[in-house]
C-alpha cells in the first residue's frame, strides 16, 4: 500500500550531534529516562528521518528489509518495569488532560494518579502478551513501551493473553471490543495501532538478544508460543486504521524521551506490506 510520505511529520533529537550519541549508545539496561513533561518536541520532515535514521532501509523489501530495521531499532536504551509507569503517563498523555491518559482499549481519560491493580484502575498492559514467548516483565521486551500501554485493570483481564481476531461478543465497559475464546478484537480507532505494535516487536525481537524470536502467524490460540496472530487481520488493521497524531506522538516521545528507538511502521506503514 503507498501513503504519501511527505504528509508525516516527525521530531528529531534536537540536534544531530545528539542523534549521533544516542545512536551509538548500547543498549545497557536499566537506564533512567528523561522525566515526563508535556513540552512538545521539535517538529521534523519524515525525509529527514529517511537521510539518518532509516538510511540504511531505504529501497529494501521483504527479509532484508526486516534485518535492516531490526538492526536499525534493536539501538535502545531499556528501562526498567516500575519505570513504565512514569513512562505512560507521558507517552499516553489525554491531549485535552494533561492530567490524564488515554486507555487503549476502552479510550477512557483516567488519571494518571489512579494507577495500580484495584478495580477501576489502570494498568501496564503488554499489547504482545508476555506469556507468547515468556519473557514476562524481563527488562527487555517485557518492559518496551513500544508495546506497553495504559488500560483498564478489568478489561485487561478480559484480553488476558489472547490472539487477535475479529468477532467475539461485545466486552462489557468498552464498547467497540470482542472477544471469544481464543481471540480479542480491539475498537476500530486502535486496531491499527495494535498491528503496529505487533510487528514492531516482531522486528524487534529475533532471538539474538537472549529472548525469543517473536513472530506472527495466521493462527490463534498460540499459547506460550513465541507467536501472536492473526497476521492477516493486523495487516488488514493497520490498512484500514493508518497512523494518527496520538500514535505518531506517542512515538515521538519514546525516541526523543526514553528509548531512543522508533517503531517503524508507524513512520512507514507502507512497510508492512512489504515485509509481510
Amino acid at each position: 500500500m503507498s501513503r504519501r510520505h511527505l504528509s508525516y511529520r516527525r521530531p528529531l533529537l534536537a540536534t544531530f550531534a545528539a542523534f549521533a550519541v544516542l545512536a551509538g549508545t548500547a543498549a545497557a539496561a536499566p537506564a533512567t529516562p528523561t522525566a515526563p513533561r508535556t513540552t512538545p518536541v521539535a517538529a521534523t520532515p519524515l525525509a529527514t528521518l529517511d537521510d539518518t535514521y532509516y538510511q540504511d532501509a531505504l529501497g529494501k523489501t521483504g527479509t532484508q528489509l526486516k534485518s535492516a530495521l531490526h538492526s536499525i531499532i534493536s539501538v535502545q536504551t531499556k528501562i526498567s518495569y516500575s519505570q513504565v509507569w512514569d513512562a505512560l503517563k507521558d507517552t499516553d498523555q489525554d491531549p485535552a488532560n494533561s492530567s490524564n491518559v488515554i486507555l487503549l482499549y476502552t479510550g477512557r481519560s483516567e488519571p494518571k494518579s489512579d494507577n495500580g491493580g484495584a478495580v477501576g484502575q489502570w494498568n501496564r498492559e503488554h499489547v504482545w502478551a508476555k506469556s507468547h514467548g515468556d519473557f514476562g516483565t524481563s527488562t527487555g521486551p517485557g518492559t518496551d513501551i513500544h508495546h506497553l500501554r495504559p488500560e483498564d485493570v478489568t478489561v485487561n483481564s478480559v484480553r488476558g493473553n489472547k490472539d487477535f481476531d475479529n468477532g467475539g461478543t461485545a466486552v462489557s465497559g468498552a464498547a467497540g471490543n470482542y472477544t471469544d475464546s481464543d481471540s480479542f478484537e480491539p475498537r476500530d480507532a486502535v486496531k491499527g495501532d495494535v498491528a503496529r505494535m505487533i510487528l514492531y516487536m516482531a522486528v524487534r525481537y529475533e532471538g539474538d538478544d537472549a529472548f525469543a524470536d517473536l513472530e506472527p502467524n495466521d493462527r490463534v490460540n498460540n499459547g506460550s508460543a513465541p507467536n501472536i496472530g492473526r497476521l492477516s487481520v493486523l495487516k488488514q488493521w493497520s490498512q484500514e486504521d493508518p497512523p494518527d497524531s496520538f500514535e505518531e506522538r506517542r512515538n515521538d516521545v519514546i525516541f526523543d524521551r526514553y528509548q531512543h528507538n522508533r517503531n517503524p511502521f508507524v513512520d512507514h506503514p507502507e512497510w508492512v506490506e512489504a515485509i509481510w
